[in-house]
């Protein structure tokens, strides 16, 4: 009796078995789509790829920040880069009267622009992007990449549908203070009842209140559009104190000094205020575009920590097989209709140099020697983490 009971349970397993495998069959030639409950109870998926759109037409509904193509193919396409940047901070985006622009940021854009193949010369179209309209010009398309002294958040990264790449560089807020107004002021302590210059929409604004509430201090805001509304502003005397990040004080405080008009002296608070790791941005769900924003930098650091710079990239030992992958090899970046040239990172050390040359040229006098600098790298957050600091590129392999 119990071979029996056996037999028949075998028949009944195999059975079950053949009906899945013909159930199966009937499927191979269709799509894959999510299993997601389209909110009903009628048995039916409503084909949306997970997405219900309340019909059951059939309409495959994009999910909002995808891109059709990577921004690089369209830039390609272009034979244009649109970088987004300031004109008004020494150091970091400046534009000279003469039509010069120099900086951090410019040279982190021509960089860019030579790794993908455009001329650093001709083929960069730069657009004025301020605190307040920055994000703006990314999400509409105006700029392709923003690389302006923009801290990364958590709520810009979630919120604003922007994707950060390296931090270029390591900043924090400071505060340059009239010292008519406040005499003999040493410390933002010093600064009760001050009245205030900040920029609209920039991170400046929550900082500046969270710090002087949590010191029980009392200020007066004199919000300002961008930099040259918040000088005029300073200088004029209707704000007795300026922050912004200490970057863009220093870099201010020096541009005065050479004779911009202020009639009072000035003097930059001890304190930093808040951390703020600037960083480059692009779109949403545009993989492919910021992974070669992001290695540029990685790559122009990773040079410097192999000793790898304009002069002498083209006299490497290729035997090392490091030296060969930084030089020689695309290492996957681009895209399939656009993958970069296995001399890509060569194009940028032409362009721009390794790090170390373009904080030079951008702080310093640009001889090489990191000397005269508006803003030391040696001893700071931006030295490589080989003495000491936070710049620290992943492998390169």
């Amino acid at each position: 009796m119990k071979q029996l009971y056996a037999l028949i349970a075998m028949l009944m397993m195999a059975s079950v078995a053949f009906t899945g495998c013909v159930s199966d069959d009937g499927d191979t030639t269709d799509p894959v789509i999510d299993d997601i409950d389209d909110g009903t109870d009628d048995g039916t998926n409503d084909g949306t790829n997970g997405t219900d759109d309340g019909t059951d037409d059939g309409t495959v509904i994009i999910p909002v920040g995808t891109e059709s193509t990577s921004t690089l193919d369209d830039v390609i396409a272009a034979g244009e880069l649109k970088c987004g940047v300031k004109t008004s901070q020494f150091g970091m985006g400046y534009l000279a009267d003469d039509g010069t622009r120099s900086g951090l940021d410019i040279e982190y854009c021509r960089a860019v622009a030579a790794a993908i193949g455009l001329d650093p010369d001709t083929q960069i179209t730069y657009v004025l992007a301020t605190g307040s309209n920055r994000f703006e010009l990314l999400s509409s398309g105006d700029i392709d990449v923003l690389i302006r002294t923009t801290t990364w958040t958590t709520s810009r990264d979630a919120d604003l549908n922007a994707d950060f790449a390296g931090i270029n560089f390591y900043d924090g807020q400071g505060m340059l203070v009239n010292l008519n107004a406040h005499p003999g002021a040493t410390s933002i302590m010093d600064l009760d009842t001050a009245t205030v210059c900040v920029g609209i929409g920039t991170t400046t604004e929550g900082n500046l209140a969270d710090y002087f509430q949590v010191n029980d201090l009392d200020y007066t805001a004199v919000n300002s559009a961008d930099a040259d509304a918040a000088k005029a502003s300073f200088t004029n005397e209707e704000c007795s104190a300026w922050t912004g990040d200490m970057s863009a004080m220093v870099a201010q405080k020096y541009g005065m000094e050479q004779g911009d008009g202020q009639s009072f002296t000035m003097a930059i608070m001890s304190e930093l205020m808040s951390k703020e790791p600037l960083g480059a941005a692009t779109r949403d769900n545009d993989a492919d575009w910021n992974d070669v924003v992001t290695w540029v930098w990685y790559g122009m650091l990773t040079a410097e920590e192999f000793g790898v710079d304009s002069t002498n990239f083209a006299s490497q030992d290729l035997s090392n097989p490091s030296y060969n992958r930084l030089l020689n090899s695309s290492l996957g970046l681009g895209t399939e209709a656009n993958p970069l040239s296995p001399t890509w990172m060569q194009s940028v050390l032409a362009t721009s140099g390794n790090y170390y040359e373009a904080y030079d040229r951008s702080f310093c006098d640009g001889t090489g020697q990191m000397a005269n600098c508006l803003i030391e790298r040696a001893g700071t957050q931006n030295a490589p983490h080989w003495e000491g600091g936070l710049q620290y590129a992943p492998p390169m392999r």
